[in-house]
């Protein structure tokens, strides 16, 4: 008589669809190459993912942290999770021995942090305000009313970008500079499904947009093509930069937990952006100015490295050069301006080199945000930099890292 196979449980690890906000974080943290998306999920592989939680931390809103006790011979395949639209309910078994999960790897802030690899820190500032989460979700959102859209481009520029405020009234939705709204558009997706949110960094400080009301700025750029060029209208932003003052808007969250700003006197701050990524700078700077006006400490030194194609395309332009110079120390970076060498934010960093050095060996933290392919750069930049003044970059950033100090949203 053959003796019967024992039955082998595991927790499995799987994210919610109704929460996630397909940020692509998970994907690009995941050391093993376990998650995995489509047009409407994101998924975990059962037979890759080895539970080492490097994606757990980063995960802005918490969808990443779901598990299920299961039958390993049964466990959910990527093409169920792919048509879920909600987790499904825990079945009813007794939880695994703990002494068959695999080990996590000890690493460095969940991840390791190798010499020219770009790493953002998975933990705040030491000083960070203590942030509010996921107030809002998907389900539950709240309703805020535009108060104003405004174009903040030249209108003769193809680069459509709009400063969109909104007010909630008399809703709780209490915000720290680098946190991220959700907006729900409306309406149904190909598949005759609702639209899932969209994320965008807010661009105001938190006492709100208008000092002391219960508002909040969002810096939207309208899409007009996919990411090969072809012409594609980004469902969220037009809907975004096309609404009247008075419209109501869902929104879900707040979202976020790292890119927070350090609050402790003397530190000083490097903002490294394009174009929209401008949002939570704008938001930090503002947040200082105001302190600064107010009398009160505001912190160390401000260093702004901003780039964008023209002077016209440059969101905040006018803004910014009204600041003055014994406030923030501005680097500005034009790649397309006839007659002009092409000139990107990396290339400005080397030509401060001195200055950036010198805030880097004090109590600084870096915030990098905009498009991907920007990380490259702006790492090498930082590398040459500090090598030609002698000091070890890879083990700085290592340290910085670690230590809540260095903080990168790109898309």
């Amino acid at each position: 008589m053959n003796a019967a196979h024992p039955v082998v449980l595991i927790r499995q690890h799987l994210i919610d669809p109704e929460v996630c906000i397909r940020c692509n974080t998970c994907e690009e943290i995941c050391p093993i190459d376990a998650i995995t998306h489509d047009d409407r999920n994101y998924v975990v592989d059962a037979s890759i993912c080895n539970s080492c939680n490097a994606c757990i931390s980063p995960c802005p809103t918490g969808s990443i942290d779901h598990w299920r006790t299961v039958e390993a011979s049964n466990a959910y395949s990527m093409a169920e999770q792919l048509t879920w639209d909600e987790l499904p309910a825990q079945q009813g078994l007794p939880e695994p021995d703990a002494s068959l999960a695999p080990p996590a790897p000890q690493t460095q802030a969940g991840y390791q942090v190798n010499a020219g690899e770009s790493a953002s820190s998975t933990r705040a500032p030491w000083s960070a305000a203590h942030p509010y989460l996921n107030l809002y979700s998907i389900k539950t959102p709240v309703l805020a009313t535009v108060a104003g859209n405004y174009r903040l481009t030249a209108q003769e520029t193809e680069s459509d970008i709009h400063h969109i405020v909104l007010d909630f009234g008399t809703h709780f939705f209490a915000l720290l500079e680098g946190q991220s709204i959700g907006i729900i558009p409306p309406g149904l997706d190909a598949n005759g499904k609702p639209h899932y949110l969209r994320m965008y960094s807010v661009a105001s400080p938190r006492e709100g947009e208008r000092d002391g009301y219960n508002n909040l700025a969002l810096t939207v750029k309208r899409v007009v093509t996919d990411h090969s060029g072809a012409p594609s209208l980004g469902v969220a932003s037009n809907y975004l930069c096309d609404l009247p003052k008075g419209a109501q808007v869902q929104v879900t969250g707040p979202f976020g937990n790292n890119f927070l700003m350090p609050n402790q006197a003397g530190s000083n701050i490097i903002m490294i952006c394009t174009g929209t990524g401008s949002a939570p700078m704008r938001a930090m700077t503002e947040h200082r100015r105001r302190l600064l006006a107010k009398g009160q400490s505001a912190g160390g030194k401000l260093m702004l490295f901003f780039g964008a194609r023209r002077p016209e395309e440059l969101p905040y332009f006018g803004p910014l050069l009204k600041l003055p110079a014994a406030f923030i120390d501005i680097h500005l970076a034009f790649s397309r301006v006839e007659g002009q060498p092409r000139t990107y934010v990396q290339d400005k960093i080397r030509e401060a080199q001195s200055a950036v050095t010198e805030v880097l060996q004090g109590d600084t933290y870096i915030y990098i945000c905009g498009l991907k392919g920007m990380e490259t750069g702006v790492l090498e930049a930082l590398g040459e930099s500090c090598r030609n003044v002698g000091i070890d970059w890879p083990a700085l950033h290592a340290r910085m890292v670690q230590e809540g100090r260095f903080h990168v949203e790109t898309y």
